[in-house]
């Protein structure tokens, strides 16, 4: 699957791209089913809500649950990737953020290439973030909010606050921008709010400017999040590398599937 170049300019241009229902319904319950699965696997890759035992984040599920392995190189997802960075691509990084309904807090408002370049060394900001949307995306369940064309002018700050929560989890309250910052980039670009059913699909940079609010909603926000590297631009931490579920090892280049995940997974079932 190749982007048109309105597309390819588009991204350049706003710092992401939607494709609406790029996944159908079935390999949307699928992921649901996988993810559900994957929050009863015990250990650290599980990040909690503050004041509660409702899943926050799960990263690294595309290392336990085929479906998302397959996920990542499906040719609906990877071939853009390719086209909007580079043939030579792995994936960086793997999580999927849980908003519960009724209470999914708010996301900082941040840049995340900041986030890497601080904890993993990482030299440049050659990567192509995804979000698949795992419900329905609308105005009232937390959707993230971009602010477009902030991509373009690099990071807005340089460094962590003092006071950061965790060394493995930057969490974007620890780099996030300033009240003025984020007024003055508003005034600059605006706002915006990708929206759409599940199984739809955002491309988005890693220097665009973004967040969101929590979820007062009665509907459950669930975005899966995957980050492709350029494999010439391996990350360069003086003091090593965070664990291998926040920062994933494997920098083989990707190559994209002959069919679609779950056609794939059968196959190897069969």
């Amino acid at each position: 699957m190749l982007l048109h170049q309105r597309q390819v300019e588009q991204y350049h241009r706003d710092g992401f791209l939607v494709m609406e229902s790029l996944l159908d319904q079935r390999e949307v319950e699928r992921l649901r089913e996988s993810f559900a699965r994957d929050c009863e696997v015990p250990g650290p890759h599980l990040v909690v809500e503050d004041d509660s035992a409702e899943v926050r984040a799960v990263y690294a599920s595309h290392h336990r649950q085929p479906e998302f392995a397959g996920l990542v190189r499906d040719a609906r997802v990877l071939g853009p990737v390719q086209q909007l960075l580079t043939d030579d691509v792995y994936v960086y990084q793997f999580k999927i953020n849980a908003k519960p309904a009724f209470g999914g807090e708010r996301w900082a408002w941040h840049q995340d290439y900041l986030a890497w370049r601080i904890a993993d060394g990482l030299p440049a900001p050659r990567q192509v973030n995804i979000g698949v949307f795992l419900d329905d995306v609308t105005e009232f369940n937390g959707p993230v909010i971009f602010v477009p064309g902030s991509h373009r002018g690099g990071l807005v700050r340089e460094s962590r606050k003092a006071d950061a929560k965790s060394e493995q989890h930057l969490d974007p309250d620890d780099i996030s921008l300033t009240p003025r910052q984020l007024a003055e980039h508003v005034d600059r670009h605006g706002m915006t709010s990708p929206k759409g059913p599940a199984g739809s699909v955002v491309f988005f940079s890693p220097e665009i400017v973004h967040g969101s609010a929590p979820n007062m909603s009665p509907f459950a926000r669930r975005l899966l999040i995957a980050t492709y590297n350029d494999v010439t631009n391996l990350p360069e931490a003086p003091g090593g590398q965070r664990p291998e579920y926040v920062v994933c090892r494997d920098t083989e280049p990707l190559r994209p599937l002959s069919a679609p995940f779950l056609d794939t997974l059968r196959t190897v079932t069969a």
